[in-house]
């Protein structure tokens, strides 16, 4: 288990974050950066919030979450998110199954795209933060 770094490079966050975006560059120039994470990605752009959010692993992608199938309710709650948001749906699975994820998706589909770009990045910044402390 670590402790928030108080510095990490580029490459590092990339890893953390699922790819090398802008959200990543801003935060590599930071100090403290998985603790101020979430006000840097709310502070981006919309153009660059989604770039953040579309380098997350779609639910069932990630090697992570490679359990058996991903059942046909949740992949086309995925879609229908995606339609709607143009950009992936990104949750804290936290040791939720993924049965467990489908009334979280279809709740999170009443929302508004700011909402869930609001949302998605708090979730993003999350997943960064357990990434770090489990290595």
């Amino acid at each position: 288990m670590h402790d928030l770094p108080r510095r990490l490079d580029a490459d590092q966050l990339a890893r953390l974050f699922s790819g090398r975006t802008r959200l990543v560059e801003e935060l590599a120039r930071r100090e403290d950066p998985l603790s101020v994470a979430g006000e840097v990605a709310v502070a981006l752009p919309d153009e660059d919030k989604v770039a953040a959010l579309s380098t997350h692993p779609r639910i069932g992608e990630s090697s992570a979450e490679q359990h058996g199938d991903v059942p046909e309710e949740l992949a086309a709650l995925n879609r229908a998110y995606e339609a709607k948001f143009g950009f992936p749906f990104v949750v804290f699975v936290a040791g939720r199954s993924r049965s467990e994820l489908v009334p979280v998706l279809r709740e999170r589909l009443e929302r508004t795209r700011e909402e869930e770009l609001a949302t998605g990045l708090r979730e993003l910044v999350a997943i960064a933060r357990d990434r770090w402390t489990r290595t």
